[in-house]
């Protein structure tokens, strides 16, 4: 579609265009008298050079109607490009006497407005054919910026048909445009993006105002004021592009200076554009010519800037130059080419509506691309940084937790709130046995089945790790009964574990264990050597048994038949 709309330009721009033929610019007598006064004398009309004074006063404006011309035999439409001015009358005088007077003033346009920034005017068709159009002109402000056209009405009609559908394709991909980026903006938190979406922003509401789709909702802004908000919202949206281009090369690109010419440049073109918008009367024309030529030097300066970290390797600077090289060819074409009625009346202003759109989408894609491989490198590094850390904290061999993993873990669950934390310290019974009789990696096959037998009972309950050659731990939260519970079914499970398969022979495996607990926030330090001496206790009562550390101090470490709870000596 893009693609299309280009093309369709481009053809418009280079090919002599049916329209030109109705530029009255060229064909204007001009008079200048007080304002609220009625038509001079034709005498008083000078068909040479340019009207002066004219900005506080009444300016009149002649020109003779092509009567002979059969494509005028339908009717004619005076169509007058918007511009700076209080009110505009306009007289369609008949070679039979008749005359047809319309007219419009600042916030009243009524039906008369155009999509694409113009003021149409019917001659109603009579027998007597137009043979002049007289306009009357109220405190207009700039003459060289003034276009009006004679067309005949179906040309006309046809034109603004045309000109309507291109505007509302612009305005409408500006407008999603400025939705996109921005969410993209606050999502990516990246300043040259959030620079693009101001400028987008900037641009779509210009164009609401410059095209006169505003007066639908905002009819009182018909006029000078339109006028002047389009200038300065056209100088905040370079003023913003500026501050885009200096903040897409990469740091460490280029020197920490070498943006600040670039930035000089937009803000010096901001405020002179801020003072343009709102002149002293008479300085227009010459503001105009100041800010054509900072313009010049701040496109200048942008190309230099981005060709600059391009060819330093930024691939940034370089979808943002191949974005760009259109809208920015057209900003300086209409510094040095009079567009004058080209485009369907557009003129430059349509020209640049068009480019935008086109850079906008175009930008906005190829950022997109760019942040989506970002965030695939950087979920890869995540996912890669995840896995060494799961491997540094993993046990190679049973893949439970390390030491340093389950240390980390109980430490964790020791400072979250809760009702306290218990420890279980898992010792195989005589494993060394297994090792010299069957050899290690039987030993191996073996506690890798006592580590999957104690990850499944933990689980539910809490977490499980292995801590060093045949010791295993679990770390259990809340109510120290569970942690008994917990530890009775692994003590349970280990003994019952078919390992027949691995020891060619009727041969079981059992395990003791030690149980400490403690409340949240206590030292995982002191639960460790509390667990421990409970193990050792379970131990010295015949192993295969189940330990518990409550600090009695007179609790004997006493034989007890497997399966029952023993006690550890107090500290």
């Amino acid at each position: 579609m893009i693609w299309r709309l280009l093309a369709l330009v481009i053809l418009m721009w280079t090919c002599p265009a049916l329209a030109a033929a109705g530029d009255l610019d060229g064909r204007l007598c001009h008079a200048v008298t007080g304002t609220g006064t009625s038509a001079p004398d034709g005498r008083d009309f000078a068909c040479a050079g340019v009207p002066e004074r004219y900005q506080a006063a009444r300016l009149w404006l002649r020109a003779d109607a092509p009567a002979a011309d059969a494509a005028f035999a339908n009717g004619a439409t005076l169509l007058v490009h918007q511009s700076r001015f209080d009110r505009l009358e306009v007289e369609f005088r008949y070679r039979d006497g008749h005359v047809e007077r319309q007219g419009v003033a600042a916030g009243e346009y009524g039906e008369r407005w155009r999509v694409g920034g113009q003021i149409a005017f019917q001659a109603p068709v009579r027998e007597s054919p137009v043979t002049s159009i007289l306009l009357a002109l109220d405190r207009l402000e700039s003459y060289p910026h003034f276009r009006v056209r004679l067309l005949p009405s179906g040309e006309a009609e046809a034109e603004t048909s045309l000109a309507a559908a291109l505007v509302g394709a612009a305005i409408a991909l500006l407008a999603l445009s400025t939705l996109y980026n921005g969410l993209l903006a606050l999502a990516s938190r990246r300043t040259f993006i959030g620079w693009h979406a101001a400028w987008v922003g900037t641009v779509f509401v210009w164009g609401l105002l410059w095209s006169q789709l505003a007066l639908l909702v905002f009819p009182g802004l018909a006029g000078s004021l339109a006028s002047k908000l389009c200038t300065l919202l056209a100088t905040l949206a370079i003023s913003f592009a500026t501050f885009c281009a200096a903040t897409v090369p990469e740091a460490g690109r280029l020197p920490r200076w070498a943006r600040w010419p670039a930035i000089g440049c937009g803000l010096v073109f901001g405020l002179v554009g801020a003072f343009a918008a709102f002149p002293p009367s008479g300085l227009l024309p010459l503001l105009g010519s100041v800010l054509g030529i900072l313009l010049l030097v701040d496109l200048a300066t942008v190309a230099l800037l981005l060709g600059w970290s391009w060819r330093r390797g930024d691939t940034g600077a370089r979808d943002f130059i191949l974005s760009w090289a259109v809208p920015m060819a057209v900003l300086a074409s209409t510094e040095v080419v009079d567009y004058g009625p080209s485009l369907l009346g557009g003129g430059s202003q349509l020209a640049v509506l068009l480019a935008s759109a086109f850079q906008t989408v175009w930008l906005s894609v190829a950022e997109t691309l760019r942040l989506a491989r970002l965030r695939v490198e950087r979920d890869a590094a995540y996912a890669a940084r995840w896995e060494m850390q799961r491997l540094a904290e993993s046990d190679p061999l049973t893949a439970l937790l390390n030491r340093r993993g389950f240390v980390d873990r109980a430490q964790k669950a020791l400072r979250a709130d809760g009702g306290g934390f218990a420890l279980l310290l898992i010792d195989v019974d005589h494993f060394k046995s297994v090792n010299d009789r069957f050899g290690h990696d039987v030993g191996d096959a073996v506690l890798r089945c006592i580590a999957r037998c104690i990850e499944d009972k933990a689980a539910g309950n809490g977490f499980a790790g292995r801590i060093g050659g045949e010791e295993f731990a679990i770390g259990v939260s809340g109510p120290g009964r569970n942690a008994i519970k917990v530890a009775a079914s692994v003590r349970e499970a280990i003994e019952s574990l078919p390992l027949a398969h691995l020891f060619g022979e009727a041969r079981g495996i059992t395990a003791s264990i030690g149980v400490s607990r403690g409340p949240a926030g206590a030292e995982f330090e002191i639960l460790y050597r509390e667990a421990d001496r409970a193990l050792y206790a379970a131990k010295d009562a015949g192993r295969n048994q189940v330990a518990l550390f409550d600090g009695s101090a007179a609790a004997p470490r006493s034989p007890a038949p497997p399966g029952v709870e023993a006690r550890a000596a107090s500290r």
